[in-house]
């Protein structure tokens, strides 16, 4: 505890500082404090892929308006870094701002273990911000200190997902919906149906937001040395606000202002100058990271939703990079690393099928994000190994097909009337203002079963299970990683980098070059860049019906040529 009273923080400052220099002895100097630099962690936005930003960019006096792309830092170069900081003896700490930074939640998962891993090789990690919440203190809690504004405030909430139900307003303005689907957990469209939570849905979304906040608090606790019940007792009964009940819970280690805070710095390399304490900031050092050398492993980002077309993981364009892949002979090991929600039926094929070749040829590693679910699972279900977190989101095998019948709507609010003439009696099944009689929703479910029929085989040869066990982990249900690995879904809790240390191996590598594939992408100027925003807590991802269902009309198609979705 530090930071009592002004006559007694000297005092308090000096024992607290002795105790943390004579843990970290192996990197101090012969007086005791310590010598290098600080890896100053502030302001940084993580996402899967990273991208440049623009010359442009700019931060207007408007909360959450920017001009231009804005920079982020690749999950896999902040892991890198991370890794290299550890051994780096020109890095002797690292000071974290938990305010300013930015990742999903897979991706602090992963990071948060190389702090500790950098923090357990002898090295300091101290902790700095204003306030604390869910995400800034799951990782602010990986720190040896954590230190709070005297004046800041936090809770922990636990975790929450809301959803909408459009059914009785679709009723109201005459808008009929079919959902047409295979799996009783299958939710995407569901609020186009039912005016309430299904009971499999909710038990679904229940499962998934334990797994996921009971992750989160047991890393808390275990930093902090306490019980995780203990620590669910506090969020549940509200315990948790000004920052004296941290200091009292033993959350956080001690109360200071920022000038507090370089003054504390100083005192660990022992001087009374910030000015002499040298520092790097993570963008800076990233870019010092090394990738190694020699025969080649490549990181394939299959990062959005899977379309025929587009910019994120288009079907054709998209198996064309696994093709070039698997004909480059200085590649030796590839890992697929899947951060999808999904998609289109035939994309997803192709994609799967370019997989499967691949593999035949050299080690193919899957690695899971944020989510690998449905079609994102789908595609990588064949690799020879997966690895996930436990926050990932995966599963969701299942099919489903939504046509909405906007005909009486029209004619009901806007008095337009449609007519049409047909050469065949089913020629405008599935239209957007004709619907489908039964007949033609019989023939549509038959081609859902088909499909998922097709989808279970594929799980089954991949995961090496009977069609039956497929099934009854389908149904269109949505895991957790930690309750996915349990049931086989996958195989190991584990990094990107454990997954790209995996494959090398398989490929008998002692020595190799990490490369990506497609390459970072630049954002120009007023870009707008919706996949990457930043996800700091598992809410985000939960949150929405469907997992993103309502929002992106492509992932929940309508068009009746191209009527299914994975």
């Amino acid at each position: 505890m530090l930071i009592i009273m002004f006559s007694t923080m000297r005092k308090f400052i000096l024992v607290t500082i002795a105790a943390l220099l004579a843990a970290v002895s192996a990197y101090a100097g012969p007086d005791g404090f310590l010598k290098g630099k600080v890896l100053r962690i502030d302001k940084e936005t993580v996402a899967e892929v990273g991208s440049e930003g623009s010359p442009f960019d700019i931060d207007l006096p408007i909360p959450g308006v920017s001009i231009g792309g804005g920079s982020k830092l690749s999950l896999l170069d902040v892991e890198l870094a991370l890794k290299q900081a550890a051994k780096d003896d020109d890095i002797a700490m690292i000071y974290f701002n938990y305010d300013h930074f930015s990742a999903p939640t897979s991706a602090c998962e992963e990071i948060r273990r190389y702090i500790r891993e950098f923090s357990e090789a002898g090295k300091p990690v101290v902790a700095y911000g204003h306030s604390l919440g869910n995400g800034s203190y799951y990782m602010a809690s990986a720190a040896d200190r954590v230190f709070l504004h005297p004046k800041g405030s936090g809770s922990l909430n636990g975790l929450s997902s809301t959803q909408y139900f459009l059914k009785d307003l679709l009723d109201t303005l005459g808008v009929e919906v079919k959902l047409i689907r295979h799996g009783k957990f299958k939710s995407a469209g569901e609020m186009y149906i039912r005016n309430s939570m299904s009971p499999e849905n909710r038990r679904q979304y229940e499962a998934l937001l334990e797994a996921s906040w009971s992750t989160l608090v047991a890393d808390m606790a275990a930093s902090r040395g306490i019980e995780a019940s203990q620590l669910r007792e506090w969020i549940g009964n509200l315990e948790l606000g000004p920052a004296a009940t941290w200091m009292d819970k033993g959350l956080i280690d001690g109360l200071k202002y920022k000038d507090e805070m370089e003054q504390y710095i100083c005192h660990l390399f022992g001087t009374t100058d910030p000015d002499a304490v040298k520092r790097v900031n993570l963008k800076e050092y990233v870019k010092k990271v090394k990738k190694g050398s020699g025969k080649k492993v490549a990181v394939l980002y299959a990062d959005g939703e899977i379309t025929r077309d587009g910019n994120e993981i288009a079907g054709e364009k998209f198996a064309a990079q696994i093709e070039k892949l698997r004909k480059d002979e200085s590649v030796k090991a590839v890992v697929f690393r899947v951060n999808s929600p999904g998609g289109e039926v035939v994309a997803a094929d192709i994609i799967r099928r370019e997989i499967e070749l691949l593999g035949k040829e050299k080690p193919v590693i899957a690695s899971y994000a944020s989510y690998a679910a449905s079609g994102g699972y789908l595609i990588s279900a064949g690799c020879s190994k997966i690895f996930c977190d436990n926050t990932t989101l995966t599963g969701s095998i299942g099919v489903f097909g939504m046509v909405p019948n906007l005909g009486k709507a029209a004619s009901k609010v806007l008095k337009v009337n449609f007519e049409s003439v047909e050469s065949d009696p089913h020629a405008s099944a599935g239209g957007l203002f004709t619907g489908m009689d039964e007949e033609e929703e019989a023939w549509y479910q038959k081609e859902i079963e088909l499909i998922y029929e097709d989808f279970i085989g594929v799980v089954a040869k991949g995961r090496n299970m009977t069609t039956e066990q497929v099934d009854d982990l389908a149904q269109g249900r949505v895991w957790a990683g930690k309750d996915a690995i349990l049931l086989g879904l996958c195989d190991e809790k584990g990094t990107l980098l454990d997954a790209i240390d995996y494959a090398a191996q398989q490929a008998g590598l002692s020595r190799y070059k990490i490369v990506t594939a497609p390459e970072k992408k630049k954002n120009g100027f007023g870009s707008k860049d919706k996949k990457n925003k930043p996800l700091v807590m598992v809410q985000d991802i939960v949150s929405q019906p469907g997992f993103r269902a309502m929002a992106e009309m492509p992932f929940m198609t309508i068009d009746p040529v191209n009527p299914f979705a994975l």
